[in-house]
């Protein structure tokens, strides 16, 4: 499974996904994209999820028939040190999540 980390996340994130091929939106030369056409070039690049903070991607696109999925980690702030204790639980959902579902990890 193929995971994109947003550019609003802390790169350092990734590297919590250990066992997955986790890379930030800058590494896969998808940065300065918004959110649809992010979507668009993340599916065509083969990733899986985005993993994001922006809580406002579900109600700016429709995700009906997309091949991505989105975990949004809504922690108090979007510093690593309180994203990182959401990872487990994002990890849980990876294990069940599906196309063009949008899983929001608080």
């Amino acid at each position: 499974m193929r995971l994109l980390v947003d550019e609003c996340v802390d790169e350092r994130l990734r590297l919590l996904f250990a066992g997955y091929d986790c890379q930030t939106a800058r590494f896969a030369n998808l940065a300065g994209l918004k959110n649809g056409r992010l979507l668009e070039a993340a599916e065509a690049a083969g990733f899986d999820v985005l993993i994001t903070v922006d809580q406002n991607i579900p109600d700016q696109q429709n995700l009906a028939g997309r091949r991505i999925s989105l975990i949004i980690l809504c922690g108090p702030t979007n510093r690593l040190r309180d994203l990182e204790l959401l990872v487990p639980a994002a990890v849980s959902a990876l294990r069940s999540i599906g196309r063009g579902d949008v899983v929001r990890i608080r």
